[in-house]
């Protein structure tokens, strides 16, 4: 299936704030309560439309042990879009956004569009970050911002697509020069050859790059 748009995506935070849940919900439309912990870098794709134009997402969902911080900060490069995640429940991962925004920042391109996701907003009991504060953060560096939930898909499928509304805005307006191949994005590329992600509307590849044999344990990720 041919598009006219490849959007390169990362997804960062704290391990168990969900972003593989999140991933797993937008491309396979399915929640798994108990997930292994992402080792190295997971890739997932999916076909969008914006604007009428067919864009494919090739979202990388990174680990978020500091152990594996040295991997995943060279799936920066080429980076598009970036959805930054913490746990409304948790307030240790709200308070490491800054941390993870600074490096993102640091090795990534400099227009790239970054998404503040807070998750697990169907766990409003035992909510430790507000809303409000959220919106704050967000608004203070420049980021889109939305509460999702992998488990309900609430607004999971807003938060990719609005990021990738963001950058094809910034495409038609000049921003990003897509022939400038710093920019990571691709140009009416066709998907019927093999790869990843090659050959589907709605492709979930599930591969762990970087995995270590034996190395996974269990986690909840709503």
């Amino acid at each position: 299936m041919s598009y006219a748009y490849l959007f390169k995506y990362i997804i960062i935070g704290d391990t168990g704030v969900g972003k593989s849940c999140l991933l797993l919900q937008f491309t396979d439309k399915r929640f798994q309560p108990v997930h292994d912990l992402t080792i190295g870098v997971e890739f997932g794709a999916r076909m969008i439309q914006v604007a009428d134009k067919s864009i494919k997402l090739q979202i990388w969902d990174t680990a978020g042990q500091e152990s594996f911080r040295s991997i995943t900060r060279s799936y920066y490069r080429g980076a598009a879009g970036a959805l930054l995640v913490y746990d409304i429940t948790r307030r240790d991962t709200f308070k490491h956004l800054s941390r993870w925004l600074e490096e993102a920042r640091q090795h990534s391109q400099s227009n790239m569009v970054i998404m503040l996701i807070g998750n697990k907003s169907d766990l409003e009991h035992r909510r430790a970050v507000s809303t409000e504060e959220g919106k704050a953060f967000a608004d203070e560096h420049g980021l889109i911002f939305m509460e999702t939930s992998a488990k309900t898909a609430y607004n999971v499928e807003r938060a990719f697509i609005n990021t990738a509304e963001e950058i094809h805005g910034n495409i038609e307006s000049g921003q990003i020069d897509v022939s400038n191949e710093r920019y990571g994005i691709k140009v009416g590329m066709n998907t019927g050859g093999g790869g990843p992600g090659a050959g589907g509307n709605n492709v979930n590849l599930r591969n762990s790059a970087n995995a270590k044999s034996g190395a996974q344990q269990g986690s909840g990720c709503c």
